[in-house]
């Protein structure tokens, strides 16, 4: 099962403020605020959810499609990315613009304020993914994740027109859409990704229901951060997979594209959704603990640990052999 995943392209700049963002917004300011805070720490990182995903299933040997732009300085970050098992022949370069950017500061509480600059990422929807199939051949699946809003339409729309199913992955591009976008973004996909805010800010911006947008969708999973992952669908009770437990959060930049990378391999290899989910999530707390999105080690034998000791020995039995090939 091969998967295309569609998505933004960047470079992250992760910064770390050795204090609370609450302890300096004053609430009856916060209509003007004027601050800057003193970071201690900054990591350069290759990052942008598409390459965050499709660099996690390359490490899992899925072979996946990376479709999406990025600027005239992609040529070390593409040498990259292939090194680690994805396939970026269709990503469109920039003849003049550079990679986009993602600038994030975190606080001790692992809050984040971020800014993120588009770059190339502008040309995405120049992508035909019609094309893209043609070449590569067709998918299994096809991941719409975060990019410019008018790729991210264009590319649902093909892969529906195509008979591709859709993983609809809006994420932080939600507070750019309205109601018919939103709509037309994750209406009929097999996967709806979220998180706990984004479930809430789907909501508003489609106008629809927890229970009609469930009617719509095959299965929405929710990342509930240290509370785990809620994986419903509609007519049948809702499934809660716990977190796997971090010694040590590092950085929480890239959890949720390597959660997303963890479950969409274990749906490739037809494993059931709550040990897609698992995978998922002894992927993402393997990110946590490292700094960056795509430095963290992938080592089969401390995924099958973490899987045991956080959900039992039939659990990691089940998903040793798979795991064990990718020594």
């Amino acid at each position: 099962m091969r998967i295309a995943v569609t998505g933004s392209i960047a470079t992250d700049h992760l910064m770390v403020f050795p204090g609370r963002f609450a302890e300096q917004l004053i609430k009856e300011q916060l209509e003007r605020v004027s601050l800057s805070f003193l970071a201690d720490r900054l990591e350069v990182r290759r990052g942008g959810v598409g390459a965050n995903i499709a660099f996690g299933l390359g490490r899992l040997r899925l072979d996946p499609i990376l479709v999406g732009a990025a600027g005239i300085d992609f040529a070390d970050y593409g040498a990259w990315l292939r090194a680690n098992g994805v396939d970026t022949s269709t990503v469109r370069v920039s003849d003049h613009l550079h990679t986009a950017r993602f600038v994030c500061t975190t606080d001790e509480d692992q809050n984040q304020i971020a800014t993120f600059y588009a770059g190339a990422m502008a040309e995405a929807s120049r992508i035909d993914l019609a094309d893209v199939v043609a070449r590569t051949g067709e998918p299994a699946l096809v991941l719409v994740g975060a990019d410019d809003p008018a790729a991210m339409l264009r590319h649902t729309a093909t892969a529906h027109r195509l008979g591709v199913p859709v993983a609809a992955d809006p994420s932080q591009q939600l507070t750019r859409l309205d109601r018919e976008q939103a709509r037309q973004l994750v209406d009929q996909a097999r996967w709806l990704f979220t998180n706990e805010y984004e479930a809430a800010l789907l909501q508003e911006r489609t106008g629809w229901t927890e229970q009609q947008l469930l009617d719509r969708v095959g299965t929405w999973i929710t990342t509930l951060g240290a509370g785990g992952v809620s994986l419903a669908r509609a007519g049948i009770d809702r499934l809660q997979v716990r977190a796997v437990p971090a010694e040590q959060i590092a950085d929480p930049t890239g959890a949720g594209d390597a959660f997303r990378a963890g479950f969409l391999a274990g749906t490739a290899w037809s494993w059931s959704p709550e040990q897609a989910a698992q995978l998922g999530c002894a992927l993402a707390t393997t990110v946590l603990e490292s700094v960056g999105t795509q430095e963290y080690k992938l080592l089969p034998s401390d995924l099958i640990d973490r899987i045991h000791e956080t959900y039992g020995h039939d659990a990691a039995r089940t998903a040793e052999p798979r795991l064990a090939k990718l020594s």
